[in-house]
This record gives C-alpha cells, structure tokens and sequence, in this order.
C-alpha cells in the first residue's frame, strides 16, 4: 500500500450545541447533563473545544412553564452521526427543556484540531434563588398592588382641584341642558 493510503485524512465536521436547563436546577444535575454530553461527543472520536456556561437568561418565551432558563454552549468536532447521539442524550435528560445544535463547518480535519483544555472543561453552574412565576393577573397588571401612602400636605391640594374641576364640569353641562331646552321649545 502506498504512503497517501495509509495516512488518509478523516474528515468532520465543526457543530455548535446550546442547551436550556431548568432554572431550578441544581449543579449535580447539571454536572450530569455535562457528563453525559461530553461522553456522547468522545465516545465517538469526537473532540470539545469550547464550552461555555452562558448562566440563567430570560427565554423569549415560556417552555415548560419557565420563563427562565440556565444556557450552556458546546463547541465541538465530530462526525455527522455524533450529533444524533449527543441529541439523543439532550432528549432524554429531564433537566434539558431545549436544545440546537448547528453545522458550523462542513470540512475539518479531525487530526489538525487543537484543544485547549482550559476552555473545554464545563464549570459548575451558580445556583441561584428560584424567583416563582407572577400569575396572569399580575402580568397584565390586573391584581392590586400596594400604593405608596401620600403625605397630609398633598391630600388636600388634591381635593381643592377635584372641586374647582368639578364645579367647571356641572357649569358646563348646565349650559349645554339649557341650550336642549331652547331648541325644545
């Protein structure tokens, strides 16, 4: 066999993964999710090169009646059948409540890739205090809230006002029955 046989070049592909965790998740479920994404990526002569905890963030909308959610970024080299696996792994994790993953490069050569292990190591999330959801009546500014109590000072300015207003208005609508009257008659 001839030398180019022997060192035949493999091919991968560059993929970017970010998966949503629940905002109530603690860091050793979160510390299994990793593992298992990283073990699907290695498992299958894949290489992570970057990862990065991008911590909780407000979702664009609601998924699974959170409106929060922890975003984790995997940055990795593999072949195109990895990605069904890591997704595979996404899926059937109850922490995970959504995923993408996307095509970054079509033609990477697996051997030329260099890892820098400082940037592939997933770090423990922060647990931060899960703040519940306000209901409906709250979101559209429905239900009552408490008020700030005005000064002694401002009470009575406020009233003068209601009067002289209200004596304009009573005076003007007078007016406008006198008027109906005339035309009546």
């Amino acid at each position: 066999m001839s030398e180019n046989a022997e060192k035949r070049i493999r091919w991968a592909r560059e993929y970017e993964t970010i998966y949503i965790l629940r905002p109530t998740v603690n860091a050793d479920e979160a510390a299994r999710v990793a593992e298992r994404v990283s073990e699907a990526i290695r498992g299958l002569g894949g290489k992570i090169t970057q990862v990065d905890n991008w911590g909780s963030r407000k979702l664009a909308y609601k998924i699974a009646k959170f409106s929060r959610g922890v975003y984790v970024y995997v940055k990795y080299v593999a072949f195109s059948d990895t990605v069904a696996e890591v997704e595979r792994n996404l899926r059937l994790l109850e922490p995970v409540i959504r995923f993408q993953t996307v095509l970054l490069s079509d033609a990477v050569d697996m051997d030329a890739v260099e890892v820098n292990e400082e940037q592939t190591q997933f770090l423990p999330i922060e647990e931060t205090e899960f703040e519940p959801e306000p209901d409906l009546a709250s979101q559209l500014g429905l239900a009552e809230r408490p008020r700030p109590a005005a000064s002694d000072e401002e009470k009575p300015e406020e009233a003068n006002e209601d009067e002289d207003g209200a004596d304009e208005a009573s005076g003007a609508d007078a007016g406008a029955d006198a008027e109906t009257q005339d035309e009546e008659s």
